[in-house]
């Protein structure tokens, strides 16, 4: 049997490496440049590979095609492959054929990172010999080669659910739906929504589906259809009977005729929506049977995940928070929602397609100053112009934080949460992060 692998990052040589230790005739194409790591990858286990181009006579004729989850469908030769009646799955899809583990899928909008992180953090305290994949640490694949775990924590985007057909998962998490990706989607939210909820194909009843119910389109999506699932919902508005609450700054979970409860002021992770992030998080670790003494101390004992909600610094009483990987408005919303001091805003990026009516209460409410770091900031003056007190245009972070630092009193946040993507001037999220920190370390160095 012929497998080919499209892509070669990740997911896409540990892929290879899995199929060529299965016996698969394998070939790798990609049509980007390959990182030199994973070129003498392959070739020390002898994988034919191709980059800078595709191959189509070649790759046409695989009898299996493993996708990677940043090629959308609408590509030709994804086209070309289907109208052949070519099976296209995912990385994710390939490995859970070959592994015995109990699966922990997560996936969402918004707090995938922090809740995938946290069950894992949670579970391998307790001493379970649990791995972690999918968007997160090594590829899945190359991990189920010798299939050495008992549990997985898997987090999965859309992208990677678009192609699982026969995946399982023993828990899922769905945290939220919101507009996202939905150029890969037709534009349409309805479609991206049908593939979140892909995460709980061929689950039964016997399964623990986890979820936040306040989520308006999730919630719409549970009324119109049926699931076989064991439903435990995460409410912010009201205890439950079974799933868990974050109300009146505790959280409190409820599974089978178990309890869990603990102060929210006491979580390393702070604001609402990690509460629901933990919230999930404990009832996962309920699921698979972990004591209260345990999940507290995984709780407690947890550091939160770069780039989302980071502690960047304190000059002159003045905090800085790196939120960058807040690339849309509703992790913009949830952030605001964390803060109960005057806030200096920095927002700004590659725009897609925001609606920025969803954080325009919160921004009247607690923004003192909004500053604009992008190439065009046109359409954040045009939103933002009159509803906050002092706005600034800039295309240079180091700039921006000097501005946040000029503004800012003693208490105050300066909050890097974009809304946006980073490509107008970063690689990416990450290093729009990692500059933001380092230029609040330059300017204390300064300023002491």
């Amino acid at each position: 049997m012929k497998i080919v692998i499209l892509g070669g990052g990740e997911s896409g040589v540990g892929a290879a490496l899995l199929a060529k230790s299965k016996g698969y005739e394998v070939f790798l194409s990609d049509k980007g440049v390959l990182s030199d790591k994973y070129k003498e990858t392959l070739e020390q286990h002898g994988i034919p590979y191709e980059e800078g181009q595709h191959n189509e006579e070649f790759i046409l004729d695989a009898d299996e095609i493993i996708k990677s989850p940043g090629i959308p469908d609408k590509v030709e030769l994804i086209k070309k492959l289907k109208s052949l009646r070519k099976p296209i799955i995912s990385e994710i899809e390939f490995a859970a054929r070959y592994t015995k583990a109990k699966i922990v899928a997560i996936t969402g909008s918004n707090g995938k990172t922090t809740t995938t992180l946290l069950t894992y953090h949670i579970l391998k305290n307790a001493g379970l010999n649990v791995g972690l994949a999918g968007n997160v640490g090594e590829s899945f694949a190359k991990q189920v080669i010798d299939d050495t775990f008992d549990y997985f924590v898997l987090e999965l985007s859309s992208f990677q659910l678009d192609n699982c057909f026969n995946f399982k998962a023993d828990v899922a998490i769905l945290l939220n739906i919101t507009p996202d990706h939905l150029d890969r989607y037709d534009y349409s939210f309805q479609k991206y929504i049908e593939s979140k909820f892909r995460v709980l194909q061929n689950m039964t009843a016997s399964d623990d589906f986890i979820y936040f119910q306040e989520s308006e389109a999730l919630a719409k999506e549970l009324n119109e259809k049926t699931f076989p699932v064991n439903p435990l919902p995460v409410s912010i508005q009201a205890p439950v009977s079974q799933g868990g609450a974050v109300v009146d700054g505790i959280l409190s979970v409820h599974y089978k005729n178990d309890s869990f409860s603990i102060a929210t002021e006491r979580l390393p992770i702070k604001g609402t929506h990690n509460g629901i992030n933990a919230a999930c998080a404990i009832l996962a670790a309920k699921s698979l049977g972990i004591s209260n003494e345990k999940i507290e101390e995984g709780l407690l004992t947890f550091k939160s995940v770069e780039h989302r909600l980071e502690p960047a610094g304190i000059i002159n009483g003045v905090n800085f928070v790196n939120d960058s990987k807040a690339t849309n408005v509703d992790s913009v919303f949830y952030a605001l929602g964390s803060f109960d001091t005057p806030i200096i805003l920095i927002m700004g990026g590659v725009d897609k397609g925001n609606d920025y009516s969803q954080i325009e209460e919160l921004v009247k409410d607690k923004v003192k100053a909004l500053v604009c770091m992008g190439k065009d900031n046109h359409k954040l003056f045009d939103f933002f112009g009159k509803k906050v007190p002092l706005i600034f245009d800039t295309n240079n972070i180091k700039d921006a934080v000097k501005l946040g630092l000029d503004l800012g009193n003693e208490g105050d946040v300066v909050l890097l949460s974009p809304a946006c993507a980073s490509f107008d001037l970063f690689k990416n999220y990450e290093d729009r992060g990692r500059q933001f920190k380092q230029a609040v370390a330059e300017l204390a160095n300064t300023t002491a």
